[in-house]
């Protein structure tokens, strides 16, 4: 007794529904089921109330679950479609859909998956689960910079993460990530390297380096100018000078995953 079809994703799959239910549940498809066909100059044709309705660019199994969750008030979520269907529980205004999602995302979180985890969660606002995945980050981080969903973070999420002082890997490995990060974000968007990367080499603790490290630094940095010289530059004064001078207080601070070396108890009085 269905009464609405949809057709979904590239495989034009139908999925039968009950206008009532949907209705009732959810204002997004109350605005698309209630609509009356158009006709006029400016709309000269319209999808009739009854449909079908074409939704190409979702995937069935996640305009499933959604359906699942307008007739039960309950979701079965797998970690292949989790972010997917909290895409679309914020597209379609559904908060408690959205709260399952988030709390499944926690719940089922992997290094490989934490990184897409966090870009969405920056996306629609999830400012708990934003926490949650630097917190998983910041556990394992030599690990979570070698995945593909690292090199796929935004430049200001990758700034963002790059200011905490709590992840796990040496800042030689950090400056090593960011490098590979940048030369697939400026082969995607195709714009030079230091301009895709200008935000994120921003919170790179180059004084933290070893003289010898920041000259091999020096060295690769001309190939592609991914750090600007005036940081550079910073990072050899705090070695001459024997301190921070001239760099931001935080940028002295070693993370903890950062291996120790002899000049760091001149640029931190609480380092050991």
């Amino acid at each position: 007794n269905s009464d609405v079809t949809f057709v979904v994703g590239p495989e034009r799959q139908k999925v039968f529904a009950h206008r009532c239910v949907l209705v009732c549940r959810c204002q997004h498809f109350k605005g698309m089921l209630c609509q009356g066909p158009v006709d006029s100059e400016d709309s000269p044709s319209s999808v009739p109330p009854q449909g079908p309705f074409i939704l190409g660019n979702v995937q069935p199994e996640v305009f499933l679950t959604v359906i699942e969750f307008l007739y039960t008030n309950s979701v079965t979520l797998n970690r292949h479609i989790a972010l997917e269907v909290l895409t679309s529980s914020v597209e379609y205004g559904l908060q408690d859909l959205c709260k399952l999602c988030v709390k499944f995302i926690k719940d089922t979180l992997s290094i490989e998956q934490v990184c897409e985890a966090l870009q969405a969660a920056v996306t629609y606002g999830q400012a708990d689960l934003q926490q949650h995945c630097l917190s998983f980050i910041e556990g394992c981080t030599a690990a979570v910079v070698r995945t593909q969903g690292f090199h796929e973070l935004s430049d200001i999420v990758l700034a963002w993460v790059l200011r905490s002082d709590h992840l796990d890997v040496d800042e030689l490995d950090l400056v090593q990530a960011v490098r590979e990060w940048a030369h697939v974000s400026s082969a995607v968007l195709e714009r030079p390297v230091s301009e895709v990367a200008a935000l994120p080499v921003q919170e790179l603790r180059l004084p933290l380096l070893a003289p010898s490290e920041l000259a091999t630094l020096e060295t690769h940095n001309h190939q592609d100018l991914l750090i600007p010289m005036e940081s550079i530059a910073a990072a050899w004064r705090s070695h001459a000078l024997r301190k921070g001078s001239g760099v931001p207080s935080r940028l002295c601070r070693p993370r903890r995953g950062t291996r120790l070396r002899e000049h760091h108890r001149h640029l931190d009085p609480h380092a050991k």
